[in-house]
Formats: structure tokens, sequence, C-alpha cells
């Protein structure tokens, strides 16, 4: 009878410690303004059947009725610019690029605003002339664009292919003896507000596959992206200047950063990513050139991230001001991947060598990681190198488990300071260890839950 007290005992204490470290956790966040959210499951925005229903309730458009080819030689771009013409003008309408052709068209911006409730429906594939010399010189750094609109809805099984082969092997990355210069982000929304893109996919850009700029409240599901491990500058999805931005169950296999967060941009979350190869996800690269630099409020939720040469990232150039603050990573696994959790306050990607002594640095702090898992194929499974100037502060990890393939994972620490709780591994002996909270009883657990609950708040802005 005694020992079956005694493992009830041990049993309840487990309990309560787990729902300690939660509520913790839990106020943390809350404390650092990182609410809670729920997703969505990825319902039809608009079922393509309604607008084929004898109802009529919406306005189609085909690009081939206005005379696209589809063949993939033909230039289709006056078609497709003839159909915004018609459904930027006219309320509930559909822009059709349908499923079987395969449509070449030119840079091309397509502006608003527009009438309201516009479906573009890309089921089939647009694609980018692939001659880097042919390019037009007025749009050298964009391909398609979408530009200021309001409650736009972007869906299908269709693709956004970038062509951008040649672009890639023309990079000074691919081959030092090039000048380094830049090539066109493929797909960008940019400067619009209550926007959802779902069920594309976007392969082969030029540089950035699919760029959210300016923007706010815009939800991205079921998407793919999908470039060669090794072509240069192709970000899968760029946010920049934007806020109120939610991924979610979306797969990620490119040459750079899987997803990448700049400067302006905050109320970021990310649900069930898949992201590999890759850079990883990355919140930077900011403060270049003096610049300033601002971004917060951004949730990692579930990821898996598979061979990628870095995991979870905050990176920033020695130099400038702003900061990064309020960023939550959880429930991320890893498998093999060579830096798993890393902030680099000595960023760095310029041909030419960068001054590191510089006396100010963007700050970082507010930064929770939580149970993240997997191995690692570097020996510094964490690393925060962090600036003398401006240290990286209130950097929280809570159950850890990163191992190394081979040989034992080590934590470096340069300039940070925050605390570590649960089960840590490597050792972050830089962090102070929270071992001495006071430990709650299971008659006392009631108690404590009741005063440490606080309302979710439910992202709704769309």
């Amino acid at each position: 009878m005694e020992n079956i007290i005694l493992i009830a005992s041990v049993f309840c204490l487990i309990i309560v410690v787990h729902g300690m470290e939660n509520i913790l956790a839990d106020d943390i966040a809350n404390r650092w303004n990182l609410d809670e959210f729920e997703f969505d499951e990825g319902g039809e925005v608009d079922d393509p059947l309604f607008w084929r229903s004898e109802r009529g309730s919406k306005i189609l458009v085909n690009v081939d009725s206005l005379g696209a080819v589809g063949d993939g030689i033909a230039d289709d771009t006056q078609a497709f610019v003839n159909a915004w013409k018609q459904v930027c003008s006219t309320p509930k309408s559909v822009l059709l690029v349908p499923k079987g052709g395969r449509y070449l068209v030119n840079a091309t911006r397509f502006k608003g605003p527009c009438a309201d409730k516009l479906i573009i429906q890309i089921d089939g594939t647009i694609v980018a002339p692939d001659e880097p010399k042919d390019w037009d010189p007025k749009s050298p750094r964009n391909w398609i664009v979408f530009s200021n609109l309001k409650a736009v809805f972007f869906q299908g099984s269709g693709t956004i292919d970038g062509s951008g082969s040649k672009w890639w092997e023309e990079s000074c990355k691919k081959n030092k003896t090039n000048p380094c210069k830049g090539a066109p982000s493929a797909f960008t929304i940019d400067s619009s507000s209550a926007v959802r893109v779902k069920g594309l996919t976007f392969q082969h850009s030029q540089q950035m596959n699919f760029v959210i700029s300016r923007c706010e409240a815009v939800r991205v599901y079921n998407v793919l992206v999908s470039s060669p491990e090794d072509s240069p500058n192709t970000d899968g999805i760029h946010i920049t200047g934007s806020t109120n931005v939610i991924i979610q169950n979306t797969k990620i296999g490119t040459g750079d950063d899987c997803i990448s967060i700049v400067n302006g941009s905050s109320n970021i979350k990310m649900k069930m990513i898949s992201c590999g190869p890759g850079h990883g996800i990355s919140i930077g690269s900011l403060g270049k050139d003096n610049s300033t630099g601002i971004v917060s409020q951004v949730v990692v939720d579930n990821a898996f991230l598979r061979g990628t040469t870095n995991g979870l990232r905050i990176k920033t150039w020695q130099s400038g001001s702003g900061y990064v603050r309020s960023i939550r990573y959880q429930n991320v696994r890893m498998e093999d991947v060579a830096n798993p959790i890393i902030i680099d306050q000595f960023y760095c990607d310029s041909p030419k060598s960068c001054d590191q002594s510089q006396t100010s640095a963007i700050e970082i702090s507010q930064i929770m990681y939580r149970n993240i898992s997997g191995t690692s194929k570097s020996a510094k499974a964490m690393n925060f190198a962090c600036s003398d100037a401006v240290p990286c502060s209130h950097i929280v990890l809570n159950n850890i488990n990163l191992e190394r393939l081979d040989g034992t994972a080590e934590t470096y620490c340069h300039a940070v300071t925050g605390f570590r709780y649960g089960y840590v591994l490597p050792s972050a002996e830089c962090l102070s260890s929270s071992d001495k909270e006071p430990i709650i009883t299971c008659d006392q657990e009631a108690e404590f839950k009741k005063h440490h609950s606080r309302e979710q708040l439910i992202h709704t802005e769309l």
C-alpha cells in the first residue's frame, strides 16, 4: 500500500511539474505578447463549382476566350492583361487560367483597386521567359506582381513557374567570376489586404519564389514551393513590411530560406510547415549598412525541417538599430540539420569582408524555444553568437533535445542571457536554470491554474 501511495504521489508530482512548465511558458508568451491563435483547416475560399453553377453568381473570364494560346511558346501576356482589366472592373468575377494550358507571360503588374470579391483561379501553368538577356529592362526585379488589392482570393491546382535555370547559372554565387546582380522575384503580392492563397505551386523562380510585401491580413495554406537546392537566393516565401500573416500546411524545398521574414513585419504565424532542402526558417537579415530593422511577434508552431543548412535562425548584420523581439518557436522536429538553433548577430553575406567591430546592433530579446528535438550535423546544435555592444537577452529554452549525428552536441554562447527549464540537451550553462522554481502539490494545482489562466486570442482577421 505504501508503495502504491508513493507511486501515485510521484505521478501526481510529474503531472503538476509538467503542467507548471506549460503554464510558465504560456505566462511568458502572454507577457511577451505572443498570443495563441487558431488556424483554419483549409476550407475552400470559394467553391469553384459555385461560379459554374446555374445560380450564375460569379462572372467567369477565361484567358483562353481573350486570345491566350497556352502552348508555352506563344506570348500570352496581352490576353492576361485584357482578362485582368475585365475582372478588375467587374464585381464578383473570376479570372480563370484553365487546367492543361501552359501560358507564357512576360513581366507584368496587375494593379488594383478592383471590384469586390475577386477570385484568381489558376489551374494551368504560368511560365516565365527563360532567357535573362530578353527580360524586360523596365521590370528587372519582378515577374508577376499583384498590387493594391483588397479581399482577393488566389486558388487552384496550378503552377507558377519562373524558368530560373539560366538566371541561376549567371549568379555570382554559382560562378564567382560573374558580377553580382539581382534577378526577378517570381510572384509578388504588394500593398494589399485580406488576401488568401491556397493550393498553388511555385517553382523554379529566378530568385525569390513568393513575396508578400507591405500587406495586411494574408493567409497562405496548402501551398507547395519547389526549387533546386543549389538555386541561389530562391527564398520560398519572403515576408517584408507586412502584418497579420498566417502560413499553414505548406511544404517548401528551395536553395535559400524556406521562409524569410524581414524588416517591418509583425504578427507572423506559421503552422504545419515542412522545410527542406533550404536554409531554414529565418528572421533577418537586418541592420545592413547601418539601417533600422524591426521584426516582432512571430510564432512557428509544428514544423519539420530535414537536411537544411539552418533550422530556426535569426540573423543580423553587426551594425544598424532596431529590434527582433517576441518570437516563439515550438513543437519543431529536425533531421540532419547543420545549425538547428542559431542567433547570429555577426551575419555577413558580402563578397567583401564585413566590419565586425561596430558599436551598434539590432537588439534581440524575448525569444522562446520550446519542444525542439532532432539531430544536428554540426557540433554546435545551439549557437547564440550575440553582440557585445547589444547582447541578446531573455532567451528561454524549454524541453530541448538535439543530438549530434556523430559525436557530442554542444551549445555555444556569447553575450547572451536568459534561462532554461525542463529537459535541455545539449546543456546551455550560459543560461540560468529555473530548477529552483517552487513545486506545487496536487491539492494546490487547481488554485494555481485558476490564477494563471488567460483567454486565448483567436486570429480572425480573415
